[in-house]
């Protein structure tokens, strides 16, 4: 496809116009179509999945109903239904053993990262990023055996553990690239005024580093939180967590589709609107400390 653009030119003293061919560009259409497909890509299951936790069964299993129909708040009411199990105590508990999974390895690896960071401990960082390759799921065994024989399975701190194996070492390279970026001319110049090594670290280098520690919090969160393997062997009935009690709505003979996509909700809602909300530092931190050049 071509438009036709016109020029005009000067010959002899007389005035006569040119047509010129151009040719149309694919690019920004290219672009376009790619980004909605994506979009829709992304974005199609969600949809599906709230609207599906608005249909009954029968519902769901008709096409016909795909966008026209009659919501129903039953499969909600059969989520938080006290006889099928108490949700708002499956939903305590992931906030729990996300925030004290997050919170201790942040405490752990911010320093770390600082110290591997500003003293080139390569060796340390390798063994670390060794914890960060190893499949989690390969470790269940071993550790249902210690936690058994210890007599803790079943318990918050089993889950805590097994997710900040995860978490931590996430959070530490995150933080080891971020402190990369830092100049040390800052905390020489704040220990000249007068700072300890400790004092600069606290009062300089940390605030300085909070979007990095933004973006490893909101990650770290997410996977503690959407974690389903470590729960499911580590947790017990008054530790169950969300990802877990979802599997209850899958039977042996059937699947309660209607209640099993409204569970999905409960579960996705929070972490989207934490998403939402954080997006700012996410992207900060990844443009700032996640990244090197």
């Amino acid at each position: 496809m071509t438009t036709a653009d016109t020029r005009t030119i000067v010959t002899g003293g007389a005035t006569a116009p040119v047509r010129r061919r151009r040719k149309f560009r694919w690019g920004p259409v290219g672009r376009f179509v790619g980004l909605a497909l994506i979009v829709l890509a992304f974005l199609g299951p969600i949809v599906w999945m709230v609207l599906a936790s608005f249909k009954l069964n029968v519902q769901i299993y008709d096409p016909t109903k795909a966008f026209l129909f009659d919501p129903t708040l039953e499969n909600y009411g059969t989520v938080f239904d006290p006889r099928r199990g108490n949700y708002l105590v499956y939903i305590w508990n992931s906030f729990f053993v996300a925030f004290m999974a997050t919170a201790l390895s942040l405490v752990l690896a911010v320093p770390a990262a600082y110290a591997m960071s500003r003293f080139m401990m390569n060796k340390s960082a390798m063994v670390v990023l060794l914890a960060r390759i190893i499949p989690g799921v390969s470790l269940l065994v071993p550790w249902y055996f210690i936690f058994a024989q210890l007599k803790m399975t079943g318990g918050y701190l089993p889950l805590i553990l097994s997710h900040m194996f995860v978490s931590l070492p996430l959070i530490l390279y995150i933080m080891m690239s971020f402190f990369d970026q830092l100049p040390e001319e800052l905390e020489e110049s704040a220990q000249v005024d007068g700072l300890t090594a400790i004092g600069a670290f606290f009062r300089i280098t940390l605030p300085l580093s909070v979007p990095g520690i933004a973006t490893a919090t909101i990650l770290s969160f997410i996977f503690s939180w959407n974690n389903f393997m470590f729960a499911l062997v580590l947790s017990g009935n008054s530790t169950k967590t969300l990802p877990v009690a979802i599997f209850d709505f899958i039977g042996y003979a059937s699947i309660d589709w209607g209640a099993l996509m409204a569970a999905s909700v409960v579960v996705t809602t929070p972490i989207m609107l934490i998403a939402l909300f954080t997006q700012r530092y996410i992207v900060t931190g990844l443009t700032a400390g996640a990244t090197k050049g």
